[in-house]
């Protein structure tokens, strides 16, 4: 477990295939392998989130656990992009609006996230050339 603590952690809805299918993107666009996973169903995640304020946890969000700090929402979203690099960089511009904007739009798609994208009845399931990325 030494070596995924200098990863960074990303909480993910493990039955909304909205979720899945953003994990998959960050699974194919992470060359570094900076990032590691689990789902918010997860004891794993259950446990980590008790150490952070009920605030920011309570919320139905991604969470990105980056040295010791917790992000949600928009901010999430914005500090994985940040890593691909390349084009992915473009996403950046999105810092300049305020961040209850850019939050009140992540809450809006989160909302309607099962209605439009679907649910799965299980949790996500890993297949063997992924499982090494996930707690």
């Amino acid at each position: 477990m030494k070596s995924a603590t200098k990863k960074t952690l990303i909480i993910f809805d493990g039955v909304c295939n909205l979720c899945i299918y953003s994990v998959r993107f960050v699974l194919k666009h992470d060359k570094k392998r900076r990032f590691i996973f689990t789902t918010l169903q997860s004891d794993v995640a259950r446990d980590i989130l008790l150490h952070f304020p009920k605030e920011i946890t309570k919320k139905d969000s991604i969470f990105l656990i980056k040295n010791t700090e917790i992000y949600s929402e928009s901010t999430a979203v914005l500090l994985i992009t940040k890593e691909f690099g390349g084009v992915w960089k473009l996403f950046q511009i999105f810092w300049i609006l305020p961040k209850f904007l850019r939050d009140s739009v992540y809450r809006f798609i989160a909302r309607h996230r099962y209605r439009w994208f679907g649910k799965k009845d299980v949790c996500f399931v890993l297949n063997k050339t992924i499982a090494n990325r996930f707690l």
